[in-house]
This record gives structure tokens, C-alpha cells and sequence, in this order.
């Protein structure tokens, strides 16, 4: 059957333990960016470029059926299968994840007791050595339909234990299961992350709605009753993707925000219960309380991952949060700031145009008062980078924000741009799946009083119609590297569909109190620049 799309935004974060802090802050050096020719943010703002869509190249995906090998169990219940790792808030501190015993499907389901199976992780720093013994807790979920010819589905238990009191920038080696049921994983390894700068993330992976659907159809299995929740998927795809993802999040982690499709509704109103059982995230460590959105730290760089389907008013338990979260960052030990969450506040494309403009509205000042330095996002299928922004204005202080929802899915790469004749959305589509409606016509600039601009925006950089992904290097407190490299391009050497040196100037954004300063701003020069 076929089933939608993970809408999630991922980041995955690598870091190379050998790599000395003098060796990476050599990187971003201006002999080094003149030599291999690559492009600064301060060189902007840029002249906006539009590549589109290749026409000898495929809209949409052809995936792995559910029977591929690929998705298959390899080991038999109750051994542990899709491990998976997730950043805490502290780089001493790891998340260890993975499911045993069988899922059920039918008609009438009784979930597993997770009472009967141990949540261990055996570990140590020395291969086949296990000195350290954690314990966890363990779950299940249900996904329950009111529909008839719908089947119910629960999971197998679900494990998450945290790893605490590690050596930052180390390798340890790990086993998971229930050793007293000689039911241990094969052995595992991992980097904890860096403590502070000068060090950071070797590469940080970011990647939004990837798919893995199983064939050519309709974007939810269900849409073929009239009634059924169009957001809902088929829960087995689930546990083959967390197969399909085992050999990488198994040795690096994966941090996930929630996105459109978790959203799952099912009896009672329930939503979010996948999402909600088989990820670990820092919530509490962070403060949040809420796994639909949270921060954490790696590194020299402090990562804030938002949640779009829950209130993030003014007045809400986020905002509160945020507020604090930003606040309590030291910027001389931890000197990015680096925000992501699932749906773009600014986007050219036609499909979800100021879809979430509410949440632009109720946060981006909060952001831009405590100096974000980069924002990604997913939602749209296709790939932008705008210039340093703010409230639709070119600001030398604004975040970069990038969409990177080209991960390749069923639903197709997005080709439509809002300033195309004819492409422009109504004010009544794209209403958001949660908060209100807040669409605007621009009240400045060359769109004075049109709801789409009739050129690209000047904000928007880069845009181009085309499946891929991104890789973040920080260089050092000031430089990091940005990659966005297409899949076609994994045919040609030395491609890259974008790159770019994203460059912070604390000296110039000063912030007192939480604000950037009116007199830093003006300091700033920042003309258009040639696309290079």
C-alpha cells in the first residue's frame, strides 16, 4: 500500500575526534576562500538567481517496495532492531533508542507489555569492553482508526535510555537489549560531540522530507475512503524506515522536529503518537518539557528545534521557553545559534506561500533579537537560500534562512514559483494544518500592495527545483561552510548545486539585552553583490 512521506527535518551530527580545533579554524581563511573561489554572505545581498527544474530529470520518487530486503528485520525478537542515537542537551550526554519483539496488525490489536523486556545499554570506551551499565524506560504506541477496512496497528516496545557523565570528543563502544535474556545488539560505536569552541561539529547533515513510500499512487493509503484522515500513514513504513536508517543513526545522531505528516489523527483525536514514542529528544533537558520542541548543544554551536503544530503564540508555554532557551546562551562559549523547524517562513514557491505566516508574525522578532545566525526549514519540496533577512526586508542582521525539503519524496519536487503569470496562490490556499491565517499583502518595496511579488523576491537568493541535501561546517566562531549538494550531481565530480561561506559579524550585531542595536545596523553596508 501506499503511505506518505516523513515529513521530518533531520540533522544529523558528525564529529571527526581527530581533527584538531587549529586545523578547522584554518578553514574559512580568506587565501582559502579566495583560492577555491567560493562566495561569502558578505558578499551579499545577491542578485536572485532561479535554476529550474532539469526536464530530463524525474518529478517525483519510485521508492523501495515494503518487501525489500532493505527493510527486512535482520535479527529475530527479542534482539534489538532500528537503533538509533539522538543528541541530549550536553555533549556528556547520549540518547540511546531501538525496538523489540513484533508489531501487530488487525482488526483488534493488544499492545505488548513493555514490563517483559529490559531497556540496557552496555558500554566503554574500549572495543569489546563494556565497563558501564544504563537502564531506560520502554513504551509502546497504538495507531487506532474509527474507519471501516482500516487496520489497527501496535507497536513493538520501544527502548530509549540516556547515556550520562561522558567524555566529550570520544569514542565509546555499545551493546543494547536485555542481557538477562542474552538478547544483546551486535556492537556499536559513537563520537560524543565537542564541549564548547573552539571545537564543533565536524558536519552536520540536514535533510527534510525524505520519503520512503513504496511505490507510484496516491499520497496516504487511506484517501481511498472518503472519510479518512489524509494525514495519516501506514505505520508499518515506520518500522522500515527505521531499519533503512539503522547503519548511519546507529553511529551518528539524528535529531528530528515534527512536520505535517506526524501529525497522524486517529480515534479521539489523537495525533502525534508515532512521532511521540520513537524519538528521544532533549525536552526536559532542555526545559521545554515538550517534544515538539527543544534545544541542545554541540559543540561551539547551540541548535533550537521548533515545533509549527503547537502554539507558538506570544503567549504561549513556547514562546516562554524560547525566550528563556535564547537568554541563557553565552554567545563567547557558544557563539552560533543555529534555529529549524518544519514548515519556511520565507518562500517563493507557490506551494505553502505564507502558509505560516501566524508563526512568522508571533517569533521571528524573538529570533532576531538574540542574533540567530541560521534558520532551516522543510515543507516545500525544492531548495532556496534567501539573503539575511528580516520582516521581508534585506537586514545585514537577519538569519540566513534556508529550505532543504527536498529530500525526495512521493508527493514530487515543487516547479511553481508564486511569481510565475498564473502562479500565484489565492489568499484562501494554503491554509496551515494548525494556528490561524495571517496572509498579507506587502506594504513596502517593489510588491507594495500585491500579495506575490512579480519577480523573484528580492530576498530570495537561490532557488532551483531539484532533490537533494545540505551539509553545515562550522569553520570557527565567524565562518561556517554551507553545501547543498543535488542527488544528480553524486554522478558528477566536484558539483555542488550551492555553496556558500555563511559569515557572522558580532562586532557589527551587537546585542544589548537580548537587541540588536539600531546603531550596529547602520554601521552595515550591504549593497547588491554579483551572483558569482
Amino acid at each position: 500500500m501506499d503511505s506518505p512521506t516523513i515529513a521530518l527535518l533531520l540533522l544529523l551530527l558528525a564529529f571527526a575526534a581527530s581533527l584538531p580545533s587549529t586545523e578547522a579554524a584554518a578553514y574559512g581563511r580568506p587565501s582559502e576562500m579566495a583560492a577555491r573561489r567560493i562566495p561569502t554572505t558578505l558578499n551579499g545581498p545577491f542578485r536572485p538567481v532561479t535554476r529550474r527544474l532539469d526536464p530530463s530529470l524525474r518529478r517525483g520518487s519510485d521508492d523501495l517496495p515494503i518487501d525489500h530486503p532493505r527493510l527486512a528485520r535482520k535479527v529475530r525478537p527479542p534482539f534489538p532492531e532500528q537503533i538509533a542515537l539522538a543528541a541530549s542537551y550536553s555533549p556528556s550526554s547520549i540518547w540511546v533508542s531501538w525496538i523489540t519483539g513484533d508489531a501487530q496488525i488487525g482488526t483488534n490489536v493488544t499492545p505488548a507489555d513493555p514490563s517483559t523486556v529490559a531497556s540496557e545499554v552496555w558500554y566503554g570506551e574500549e572495543s569489546g569492553k563494556y565497563s558501564f551499565l544504563e537502564r531506560g524506560t520502554a513504551t509502546v504506541y497504538s495507531q487506532l482508526y474509527p474507519f471501516k477496512g482500516l487496520l489497527n496497528y501496535t507497536s513493538g516496545v520501544i527502548h530509549h535510555v540516556r547515556l550520562q557523565g561522558l567524555k566529550t570528543a570520544t569514542r565509546y563502544y555499545y551493546k543494547c537489549g536485555d542481557s538477562s535474556l542474552m538478547a544483546l545488539s551486535k556492537e556499536h560505536s559513537f563520537v560524543t560531540l565537542p564541549a564548547c569552541a573552539p571545537r564543533y561539529p565536524h558536519r552536520i547533515a540536514v535533510i527534510g522530507d525524505l520519503g520512503l513510500t513504496g511505490g507510484k499512487g496516491a499520497a496516504c493509503f487511506s484517501c481511498a475512503f472518503p472519510d479518512a484522515p489524509i494525514r495519516e500513514t501506514y505505520q508499518p513504513r515506520w518500522d522500515a524506515w527505521g531499519r533503512f536508517m539503522e547503519p548511519v543513526i546507529s553511529k551518528i545522531p539524528m535529531m528530528v522536529i515534527e512536520g505535517n505528516h506526524e501529525i497522524e489523527p486517529q480515534v479521539d483525536g489523537m495525533t502525534f503518537k508515532s512521532y511521540l514514542a520513537r524519538f528521544a529528544v532533549p525536552s526536559q533537558e532542555s526545559g521545554s518539557n515538550s517534544n515538539f520542541y527543544y534545544s541542545f548543544n554541540a559543540g561551539g554551536v547551540h541548535f533550537i528545534m521548533l515545533g509549527a503544530y503547537v502554539d507558538y503564540n506570544m503567549t504561549g508555554a513556547q514562546y516562554a521557553w524560547l525566550r528563556r532557551d535564547l537568554h541563557r546562551v553565552n554567545r563567547q562559549v557558544t557563539p552560533w545559534v543555529v534555529a529549524a523547524w518544519h514548515p519556511p517562513w520565507y518562500n517563493s514557491y507557490s506551494s505553502h506561500y505564507q502558509e505560516f505566516e501566524c508563526m512568522r508574525q508571533e517569533m521571528e522578532g524573538l529570533l532576531y533579537d538574540y542574533g540567530v545566525d541560521i534558520v532551516f526549514s522543510g515543507h516545500v519540496h525544492a531548495y532556496e537560500r534567501m539573503n539575511r533577512v528580516f520582516n521581508y526586508a534585506l537586514d545585514p542582521c537577519g538569519p540566513v534562512y534556508i529550505t532543504v525539503g527536498d529530500g525526495g519524496n512521493i508527493e514530487k519536487v515543487d516547479v511553481d514559483f508564486a511569481d510565475d503569470i498564473g502562479k500565484c496562490p489565492s489568499e484562501s490556499d494554503n491554509i496551515p494544518e494548525y494556528g490561524g491565517v495571517c496572509h498579507l499583502n506587502f506594504t513596502s518595496g517593489p510588491a507594495k500592495g500585491k500579495f506575490c511579488w512579480e519577480t523573484q523576491p528580492e530576498w530570495s537568493a537561490f532557488r532551483e527545483s531539484s532533490f537533494g541535501h545540505g551539509i553545515l561546517e562550522v569553520k570557527n566562531s565567524t565562518y561556517a561552510l554551507w553545501t547543498w549538494h543535488r542527488n544528480q550531481d553524486a554522478y558528477k565530480e566536484s558539483r555542488k548545486g550551492d555553496q556558500i561561506y555563511i559569515v557572522r559579524q558580532p562586532e557589527l550585531c551587537l546585542m544589548k539585552g537580548g537587541k540588536i542595536t539600531t546603531e550596529a545596523i547602520q554601521q552595515l553596508s550591504y549593497p547588491y553583490a554579483p551572483q558569482p
